[in-house]
Protein backbone atom coordinates (compact mmCIF):
# COMPACT_ATOMS: atom_id res chain seq x y z
CA UNK A 1 0.00 0.00 0.00
CA UNK A 2 1.31 3.40 -0.91
CA UNK A 3 1.47 6.01 1.86
CA UNK A 4 0.74 3.57 4.67
CA UNK A 5 1.06 5.16 8.13
CA UNK A 6 3.76 3.92 10.49
CA UNK A 7 2.66 3.45 14.08
CA UNK A 8 6.15 3.69 15.60
CA UNK A 9 9.82 3.82 14.72
CA UNK A 10 13.16 3.52 16.50
CA UNK A 11 14.48 6.70 14.89
CA UNK A 12 14.50 10.04 16.73
CA UNK A 13 15.01 13.68 15.87
CA UNK A 14 18.76 14.40 15.81
CA UNK A 15 19.81 10.88 14.73
CA UNK A 16 22.25 10.47 11.85
CA UNK A 17 20.66 8.43 9.08
CA UNK A 18 21.81 7.17 5.69
CA UNK A 19 19.50 7.13 2.68
CA UNK A 20 19.34 3.65 1.15
CA UNK A 21 16.99 4.28 -1.81
CA UNK A 22 16.20 7.03 -4.29
CA UNK A 23 18.26 9.73 -5.98
CA UNK A 24 20.07 10.66 -2.73
CA UNK A 25 21.16 7.04 -2.05
CA UNK A 26 24.41 6.73 -0.07
CA UNK A 27 24.25 10.20 1.51
CA UNK A 28 23.81 10.75 5.23
CA UNK A 29 22.51 13.56 7.39
CA UNK A 30 20.75 14.52 10.61
CA UNK A 31 17.00 13.99 11.12
CA UNK A 32 15.23 17.36 11.39
CA UNK A 33 11.65 16.16 11.85
CA UNK A 34 9.55 12.98 11.97
CA UNK A 35 5.95 12.62 10.81
CA UNK A 36 4.72 9.18 11.89
CA UNK A 37 1.16 9.67 10.65
CA UNK A 38 2.48 9.98 7.09
CA UNK A 39 5.51 7.70 7.62
CA UNK A 40 7.97 10.41 6.55
CA UNK A 41 11.00 12.26 7.89
CA UNK A 42 13.08 15.25 6.86
CA UNK A 43 16.89 15.01 6.64
CA UNK A 44 19.16 18.05 6.91
CA UNK A 45 20.50 19.30 3.52
CA UNK A 46 19.17 16.27 1.60
CA UNK A 47 16.27 15.84 -0.85
CA UNK A 48 16.27 19.58 -1.63
CA UNK A 49 13.33 20.87 -3.67
CA UNK A 50 12.75 24.27 -5.28
CA UNK A 51 9.51 25.98 -4.34
CA UNK A 52 8.28 28.86 -6.55
CA UNK A 53 6.41 31.39 -4.41
CA UNK A 54 4.44 34.51 -5.28
CA UNK A 55 4.97 37.68 -3.30
CA UNK A 56 2.43 37.89 -0.44
CA UNK A 57 1.85 39.68 2.88
CA UNK A 58 4.05 37.19 4.75
CA UNK A 59 6.67 36.75 2.03
CA UNK A 60 7.06 40.13 0.30
CA UNK A 61 10.00 39.05 -1.87
CA UNK A 62 8.65 35.87 -3.47
CA UNK A 63 10.94 33.92 -5.80
CA UNK A 64 12.43 30.45 -5.71
CA UNK A 65 12.99 28.95 -2.25
CA UNK A 66 15.04 25.81 -1.62
CA UNK A 67 14.06 23.52 1.25
CA UNK A 68 14.22 19.89 2.34
CA UNK A 69 11.38 17.63 1.23
CA UNK A 70 10.21 14.69 3.37
CA UNK A 71 11.49 11.17 2.66
CA UNK A 72 9.74 7.87 3.33
CA UNK A 73 10.88 6.14 6.54
CA UNK A 74 11.48 2.94 4.57
CA UNK A 75 14.18 4.69 2.51
CA UNK A 76 16.49 5.48 5.45
CA UNK A 77 18.48 3.49 8.01
CA UNK A 78 20.26 4.63 11.16
CA UNK A 79 23.98 5.24 10.61
CA UNK A 80 26.30 3.65 13.21
CA UNK A 81 29.43 5.69 13.97
CA UNK A 82 31.36 2.58 15.08
CA UNK A 83 30.53 0.39 12.07
CA UNK A 84 30.57 3.31 9.59
CA UNK A 85 27.54 1.66 7.93
CA UNK A 86 23.73 1.90 7.95
CA UNK A 87 22.44 -0.61 10.52
CA UNK A 88 19.33 -2.11 12.02
CA UNK A 89 18.46 -1.13 15.57
CA UNK A 90 17.67 -3.31 18.58
CA UNK A 91 16.51 -2.53 22.10
CA UNK A 92 18.45 -3.71 25.16
CA UNK A 93 17.68 -3.23 28.85
CA UNK A 94 20.79 -1.97 30.67
CA UNK A 95 21.89 -2.89 34.22
CA UNK A 96 20.30 0.24 35.70
CA UNK A 97 16.91 -0.61 34.16
CA UNK A 98 17.05 1.90 31.29
CA UNK A 99 16.21 0.83 27.76
CA UNK A 100 18.82 1.68 25.13
CA UNK A 101 19.03 1.34 21.36
CA UNK A 102 21.86 -0.89 20.16
CA UNK A 103 23.49 -1.51 16.78
CA UNK A 104 22.66 -5.03 15.56
CA UNK A 105 26.11 -5.38 13.90
CA UNK A 106 28.57 -4.25 16.58
CA UNK A 107 26.22 -4.49 19.64
CA UNK A 108 27.25 -0.98 20.80
CA UNK A 109 24.77 1.37 22.46
CA UNK A 110 23.65 4.17 20.13
CA UNK A 111 23.37 7.60 21.77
Amino acid sequence: MVGQAVSKTKLKKGDTVMIIAGRERGKSGKVLSLNLTEGKLTVEKLNIIKRHTKPSQRNRQGGILEREAPLALSNVMLYCGNCQKPVRIGIKVLEDGRRARICKKCKEVIE
